[in-house]
């Protein structure tokens, strides 16, 4: 069986190279990068430049294995990579030479003497978009949802007196039909639920809701609403022409 670098090579993608970098004069073991085998020691060294800030004329580059030993100085910038023959998962190790680098004493990585930023409590107290205020919100959310088991509550008693088969009208709208389901519907929220066959095709679905069936009816005539929203009783059908005047 060919190799999964063998295919690679027949399909005419190239091989890249996945290589950790560490530096000199930073303690931080930098992100692994991804070469070409066929770039240049000196195009790597340029872009190890943007990754570090060390001048590539002060950059002198060493090959470790994965077992921290080190292979070789990588000192012939004209040479392709591949020429030193690094693997996945080695380390090219950065010695910076210039003692003015920006990268000397551990600069870049001494956060010690950044000014930090302080805000006084009256602006912190206009912002929107402080933990504060988050927590602001999430209490009033809490408060919400108390309020909201109330109606939980309120959902059923009301639902007490609703059944399979009642006549209904269901508002706002003052639309009428009637009771197909009752019951719950995890997928809309906790608390009970009342499913209704419209006369006319004022409704949302044909009784499946999100997937699954909770009664049947003609598409365009169910709705599944609040138990709140439900006034069962004596409601016939409303006949369309009972507000046309007589010739």
């Amino acid at each position: 069986m060919a190799s999964k670098h063998s295919a690679l090579q027949d399909a005419g993608v190239e091989k890249m190279i996945s290589v950790y970098v560490s530096h000199s004069n930073l303690k931080q073991l930098l992100s692994q990068l991804r070469f070409s085998p066929h770039t240049s020691i000196e195009a790597v060294k340029s872009r190890l430049s943007q990754n570090t800030g060390t001048a590539v004329g002060s950059m002198v580059l060493q090959l470790f294995d994965e077992g921290d030993q080190k292979i070789c100085d990588m000192a012939d910038d004209t040479k392709p990579l591949g020429f030193y023959s690094p693997m996945d998962g080695y380390r090219i190790h950065i010695i910076d030479l210039d003692p003015a680098s920006c990268t000397a004493n551990g600069w870049l990585e001494d956060t010690s003497s950044v000014e930090k930023y302080t805000i006084s409590e009256e602006d912190y107290e206009k912002r929107d978009d402080t933990f504060r205020k988050f927590k602001e919100k999430r209490l009033a959310e809490g408060q919400i949802w108390s309020k909201q088991q109330v109606n939980m509550d309120t959902y059923e008693e009301v639902v007490q007196q609703i059944h399979e088969g009642d006549r209904c009208e269901v508002n706002p709208g003052g639309k009428r039909g009637e009771v197909k389901f009752v019951g719950l519907v995890e997928s809309l929220g906790p608390g009970y639920w009342v499913g209704v066959q419209f006369d006319e095709p004022v409704g949302k679905h044909d009784g499946m809701v999100k997937g699954k069936r909770y009664f049947s009816c003609s598409a365009g005539h169910g709705v599944i609403v609040r138990p709140d929203k439900v006034q069962v009783g004596d409601y016939p059908e409303i006949d369309p022409f009972d507000d046309v005047d007589e010739i």
